[in-house]
This record gives C-alpha cells, structure tokens and sequence, in this order.
C-alpha cells in the first residue's frame, strides 16, 4: 500500500501561484490614504503619516511580502517536532498530516477561538445576571419582558414566580449551554432555532453539547496525533459554528438584553466630528457591556456632573468605539460612535479623548503609544485584557467583585476628570464630518413599529429584492471600509434592504447609508418601501447582534411558510478579519444562507478543504463560502442569488 496516497491531494505548486496573485491585491497604506471612503479617516491617515505615527496600514506594509505557507493554510505549528509546511519536496508533516488535514485542523482551531471569545464575553454577563437576579449587584434588570419570553421559550416556569427566581433560572440554562458536559439537549438552540435545521442538523451528527465541550473537543482532536481525517475535523468545525451561533452569540445576547434592555430606535450623530470641546470625553471600547453600563449611568449622574463642571468642563460624553459604544449608544443613547477597531488610532490621534476606557477584544496594544503621545489615560476592566501601562479598574479573573461595578466606575469617571484638568493644553484635531444615523434596530420594534407582513408583501412583490446582513470587521488585506461600502452600496441601488452591525456599520454609517438621506440612493422600489422614514440600511447594534438578524430572517421564514434557506436572504461580511468573524460566517451558512467575502480564507493550500468549503458544504446545508475581491461584482453575486429565491418566493 502505498502511504503517502490520500484523495484530493494539493499539489504546492497549484496553490502557490493562486497565493501569489491575491498577496498582489493587497493594498499599500499610501493607497489606503488615497481611496479609503470616509474623508476624516483620509484627514487622520494623512496626519498620522506627517507625524511619523503609525498605523495598523503602516504595520501590515512591513509585513510584506506574506507568507505563502500562512496565507494558504499549510503552515503547522500545534507541536514542536515542527513547524511543518507542505512544499513540492515534503507532501506531509513530520506527524504525518498532508496539506488537507493541516487546512482542516487549522480552520478548527480558527473557529474554536471565535466560540471562546464570544462565549467568554456571554458568560461575564451570564454571571452578572444571576448575580442581579440574587441581589449581589445593585444593577436592576432592565427587561423583565425579555426575561419572561425567553424563560417561556426555554420551559423555564413561570406562573406565580417572582421575576428574580425567573430570571436565576434563566442565567442557569444560558450556563449551562454554554458549559455542558455531560451529553443532553443544547437547550437554547432547541428552542429557538428552526424545526427544519434541527433535524438536517441530527441527520449530520453536528449537534453541540456546548461552547466550551466543543471547544475543548476542537483542540482534543486537533492534538497531535489525534483526528488524522480531514472530513472528520471539518464536522466539528460544523459543530463548532452552531455552539457559535445558538450559545455564544444567542445565549449571550439573552443574557444582555434581559440585564441592559431592549434597543430603542434613536437617531445620532456620528463620526469623528462629533467629538465635542470642552467635555470630559470618554470613549469606551471593546465588547463587554457590564462594566460600561455602570460607567455611563454613573457618569451621566448629577453627582459627577457637578463635579466635572467644578472642574472646569462642560460635562461629561461618552463615545463609542468598537462593539461597546455600539451597544451602549442603543441602549442609554447618546453615546456616539466614532470608528470600529482597526481606526481606534486614528481616534485617539485626535487628542480630544481625556480617558479610554478598554475591556475586551479588538483592542490592539499600540493604542498605549498613541494614546502616550496624546496624554490620554487608558484604564482596562478585565482581567482577560490587560495592556502594558494601562491602569487596572476591573473584574478580577473569578468575577468575584460584580458587586464592586457601581464603586469602579466611580474611580474610571474621577480619573477621567483628573485627565481632562491634566490635559487642558493638549492640542486637538478634529476632522469637520459627522452625519446623522438612525440606530436600534431590532426584532421586536420592527415588528411593532413597521410589521413584519409589510416587509413579507415587499419581498414577493419584488419591491424589496432581498435582505442582507452586511456585517464584519475591518482588513488591511482591503481598502479600508470601501469593500464593506461599496458592497453596501450596490445592494441597495437594486432595492435590496440591509442589516448591519459591529465594525462594518461604521463604514455604512459614516457614509449615511443609515440616515434617511441614504434612501436618495437606493433603487425605486427599496425606497418607496422606505417612505422617506426610514434608512436603506438598518443599524441593528454590535456583532452579537447578529443574533437579530437571524432571528429577523426566522420570522420572515415562518411567516412565508418556507425555511430560510429558500427566502431571500444573504449574510456578507466583505472585510472580515478574524476568528470571530469565520465563526458568524459559518453560523449563517448552517442557516442554509451562501456568505459572500472579498477576503480569502486560509484553505488555499487543500483543494479538498477549498472545495468543502465552497461548494459540498453548500450541497450538506444549502449554504456555501462565496469569495470574489471585487466588492461590486460580489454585491452582484449577491443580487443573482437573491433574484433567484425572490423569484420562487413570489410564485
């Protein structure tokens, strides 16, 4: 028998030639300086450059040229008998993994990671639910309505229950769907994902028994020696994308929206204009909503607003960058977003920050350097999520001190005081462009306030062509932004409606994609749809959210009577960048949804797992991987695939 046969082998020279010619689309920062969309962000890059300030454009240039083995997948280093790579001359690790299994364990890893994240985020408020509900914080819970639908759902008793007993209950079942070990029902996916995916998903053996068992199982078998089968590792992978999807996004978002309340549809300013003179100006960045809940409320109380003017301020603003201002600007209002992850920089390099409050991910350690050279204090809550020289006002690593929140946030907001006395000389730039948004989006005030039926009538008559979920973080592998705009876009000019949410709605915001002045660039159907009321595009909040976008297309589903797989329906995440995003991006596809991409995923170097990837899992669920560079063509993609379903939807 011949040991080194296995099917679908990658021949190095077939991918290294592909590798070669998407390494030459990736943009130079001078070229992001150039065509980058939004003006304050050219304004920002621009300054940043004469101050010999960095950037993360900057840093990806001295990253060139990028490693063929990376880029393609085929780089191992899970042990140290490597790292191992497949080239023409070594078809196999010294373990004995070809390029196919290499990919797969690779990719497992990947999605392992984005289920961690969101799922260490969902417990931290998981546990501060629990925490309200038995009186250990003095955080209220926000909504009881939420409390009660979502027990409901989950067979959680209700009838003569005080709303705290509920409301433990409910943090117990979210626990437990999260940290399961012993094999039972996955409680939240059961109850709220659809009937029809339910069974394809026992049909192919994919079902989680939690976030962190298939976690823990994704690196189990990715050991050396452990899962040699490729397939095999790209099932759990699939397991690994519906523990995403039903736990660490779904069972997260419960637990928010029952502690900090639904969204309120609301309309802003934003964009780095908006920063405003003479406050005391906090920006809160990251994805964890417990402690910045505390943070404004406390902020914003007569106590420390008194005291902020005493110091010589005006009062205090809060801004939003990343997740965390997102969905704080939806919940207290008022706190404006300025820029997701990868222009935090640029953000501080405004001077305008007095304090930076940083919880958890997307947060990029440079921004101390920037920060140092603006005197802006950063403060980290988290103990997962520390920076060097940053000062430390957070949870400990057992969440032993939810209690201590209200008494954090009082130092977080002193401190802040203290810089903005200590910064009064600090010379600020702020770029003149800010824009109206509409924001707070969400399931339950579409359905009262536009109704579902009305969105159903748009589709089958063709009004509206479809709706995406246009989401995902930044990539300097793109254009900033202007991949995620110009999908955007085009989409909206042949009248379908889009979802947005997390680092790629400020692309479409700063734009005013979602202000009712977008309208004036949608198709003609789209935008008698809209009435002049609304926007094209609808701001549904931070990444966990797209849990309503789901959620959204669900209803729908139900309403026609037909699975989601056959609506008009598309998830695109045009710019995406990291563990999480794969993770969203498979969820949608276990939907039965294609995703639609202008980054490549690392697979290149397996044909096997390029092709799973791209048209066999398509055939197992209904939904596959759709990459193309060009974001017009890829919208257009897109509007093929909508046209097609809207078409059947209509008969």
């Amino acid at each position: 028998m011949n040991q080194h046969h296995h099917d679908h082998s990658s021949n190095p020279n077939d991918y290294t030639e592909a590798v070669n010619a998407y390494r030459k689309t990736f943009p130079s920062a001078s070229e992001v300086r150039r065509l980058t969309p939004d003006p304050a962000v050219r304004e920002m890059l621009e300054f940043f450059a004469e101050a010999k300030l960095q950037t993360p454009f900057d840093r990806f240039d001295t990253q060139k040229p990028h490693c063929n083995f990376g880029v393609a997948g085929v780089c191992c280093k899970i042990c140290v008998m490597g790292p191992c790579k497949i080239t023409a001359k070594a078809s196999r690790g010294v373990c004995g993994a070809d390029a196919n299994l290499i990919v797969a364990r690779n990719l497992l890893r990947m999605i392992a990671a984005g289920v961690a994240a969101h799922g260490a985020r969902g417990r931290e408020v998981m546990i501060a639910l629990k925490a309200a509900a038995l009186g250990k914080t003095d955080t209220a819970i926000a909504s009881p309505q939420k409390v009660l639908a979502s027990a409901k759902a989950l067979g959680i008793a209700i009838e003569g229950r005080d709303l705290n007993e509920i409301a433990n209950d409910l943090a117990d079942a979210l626990l437990e769907d999260l940290s399961r070990t012993l094999p039972n029902d996955h409680r939240t996916l059961k109850a709220f994902a659809p009937a029809e995916r339910i069974a394809l998903w026992e049909k192919l053996d994919i079902l989680p028994i939690s976030a962190m068992h298939e976690v823990f199982e994704a690196f189990h078998r990715t050991s050396t020696g452990t899962d040699g089968d490729w397939r095999n590792v790209m099932r759990q992978f699939l397991r690994c994308s519906l523990a995403f999807a039903w736990s660490s996004v779904l069972g997260s978002s419960i637990a928010m929206d029952s502690l900090f309340g639904l969204p309120k549809r609301s309309e802003l300013k934003c964009n780095i204009g908006a920063l405003k003179e003479g406050y005391v100006n906090i920006a809160v960045h990251g994805h964890s909503p417990v402690m910045v809940s505390e943070i404004v409320r406390i902020g914003r109380s007569d106590r420390w607003l008194e005291k902020a003017r005493a110091a010589g301020a005006k009062g205090v603003e809060f801004y939003g960058v990343c997740c965390s201002g997102l969905s704080a600007m939806y919940r207290y209002g008022g706190v404006i977003p300025l820029s997701n992850a990868i222009g935090a920089e640029l953000v501080l390099g405004t001077g305008a920050l007095d304090l930076w409050v940083a919880d958890i991910q997307d947060i990029f350690p440079t921004i101390m350097e920037v920060a140092g050279c603006f005197k802006t204090v950063v403060v980290t809550t988290s103990d997962s999520a520390r920076l060097p020289e940053a000062e430390f006002y957070g949870f400990d690593h057992h969440h032993g001190n939810l209690g201590e929140a209200g008494a954090l946030a009082e130092k977080i907001i002193a401190r802040a005081i203290e810089s903005f006395v200590a910064r009064r000389d600090i010379p600020r730039r702020i770029p003149n462009y800010e824009i109206t948004a509409q924001v707070g989006f969400s399931v339950e005030n579409i359905a009262e306030e536009i109704g579902l039926e009305r969105i159903l009538t748009a589709l089958k008559s063709g009004e509206i062509t479809g709706v995406v979920n246009l989401v995902g973080c930044s990539n300097p592998r793109v254009i900033y932004e202007r991949a995620a705009l110009q999908t955007a876009e085009e989409l909206i000019a042949n009248n379908a409606l889009v979802l947005t949410n997390g680092c790629a709605s400020f692309a479409l915001m700063k734009a005013g994609l979602c202000g009712v002045q977008g309208a004036s660039r949608s198709g003609e159907g789209l935008r008698g749809f809209l009435g002049g009321k609304l926007p094209p595009v609808w701001h549904f909040g931070e990444c966990l959210d797209n849990a309503r976008a789901s959620a959204l297309f669900k209803a729908l589903a139900a309403l026609a009577a037909k699975p989601i797989k056959d609506m008009p329906f598309a998830f695109a995440s045009p710019e995406w960048s990291n563990e999480k995003g794969l993770g969203a991006a498979s969820a949608f596809r276990a939907l039965g949804l294609n995703s639609y991409h202008c980054v490549y995923p690392p697979v290149q170097g397996s044909s096997a797992v390029s092709d799973w990837l791209y048209r066999e899992s398509g055939e197992l669920l209904g939904g596959a991987m759709r990459v193309n560079l060009d974001p017009i063509a890829l919208a257009r993609e897109i509007l093929l695939d909508l046209n097609a379903k809207r078409a059947a939807l209509a008969r």
